[in-house]
């Protein structure tokens, strides 16, 4: 043939056919240099550093115990953790802490699942505006949030009694905070299904809206659910600001205080909030929907 090409035939297929040469030189081009190896084990190790390395300092000095002149070191005591326990100041904030969590949580659900929903199905158009109202506390600094909403703290505080001057009232003004993190985890969780037809076949069959959210929708973003609520778990767990200026004692608020009086027993408590937080994100990545079936299926093409 007067047109040759630079591909070569290779041995028989054992199916039939030929195989196709591979061109010499093929693949050189994906081989990743050793100085970009190098640099991105780096980049891994700076980073890694800068995560872990303020942990084990802070282990280290939270488990310090008496200072040994002869050997010039510290000796190892678990008592910073053991004597959590023993300030009740503490143990209350963790529990008032905890309460906010609960609140914010469920609040934060019952008004972004159903008015998400609603909007994929019933007002598409409107998707865009509920985003950036979502979104919108991003842009708003914490000291900002609260001087506006100062004087309403201090009205409900007057003329509510003791529910008003409860801390549990924080997770009003936190679930505000906690809509933009909450919102892109139950996004993402929506566009992974095809919400408008299951509302649709469940309205088909005779389901009112509250029974179409609560036992059609929910079960399939149960994994978005989770994950909105381990992040809005973990910023009322770590939420200093607001509560610091309105003066309430949350957790990172006494633990701010105790660093005057035991900075060791403040580290450890720290250490505590950290481990508890690594618990809730393995036992997410472990046990939710699906995450055990994350498995590539093998294309088998048809033999020609």
């Amino acid at each position: 043939m007067s047109g040759s090409t630079n591909t070569q035939m290779g041995a028989a297929a054992p199916q039939g056919g030929a195989y196709l040469a591979r061109p010499k030189g093929a693949g050189r081009g994906r081989r990743v240099s050793r100085g970009q190896t190098i640099a991105r084990y780096l980049v891994l190790v700076l980073v890694l550093g800068y995560l872990i390395v303020p942990l084990f300092a802070s282990v280290e000095f939270a488990t310090r115990g008496d200072f040994d002149k002869a050997t010039k070191t510290f000796g190892r005591s678990m008592e910073a953790f053991t004597s959590i326990l023993k300030f009740p100041n503490l143990v209350d904030s963790i529990l008032v802490s905890l309460g906010i969590a609960v609140l914010t949580v469920g609040g934060m659900l019952l008004l972004l699942v159903p008015t998400m929903v609603w909007t994929v199905v019933r007002v598409p158009r409107m998707r865009r505006v509920v985003e950036f109202l979502c979104l919108l506390p991003l842009a708003i600094p914490a000291i900002v949030i609260v001087v506006g909403i100062g004087p309403i703290y201090r009205w409900i505080g007057q003329n509510l009694g003791a529910v008003g001057a409860s801390p549990l009232t924080l997770s009003l003004i936190d679930i505000i905070l906690v809509l933009p993190y909450s919102y892109r985890a139950l996004d993402s969780s929506l566009r992974g299904i095809d919400t408008a037809t299951l509302s649709d076949a469940s309205r088909s069959l005779g389901a009112g809206w509250v029974r179409t959210i609560f036992e059609v929708i929910v079960p399939n973003i149960r994994g978005g659910i989770l994950s909105a609520s381990v992040l809005a778990t973990a910023l009322v767990l770590g939420e200093f600001t607001i509560s610091s200026l309105l003066s309430y004692n949350t957790v990172q608020v006494v633990i701010f205080l105790l660093g005057h009086r035991d900075a060791y027993v403040a580290v450890a408590v720290s250490l505590a909030a950290l481990f508890f937080a690594f618990v809730l994100l393995f036992a997410i990545a472990r046990f939710a929907p699906g995450a055990g079936s994350r498995t590539q299926r093998a294309v088998e093409e048809p033999v020609a």
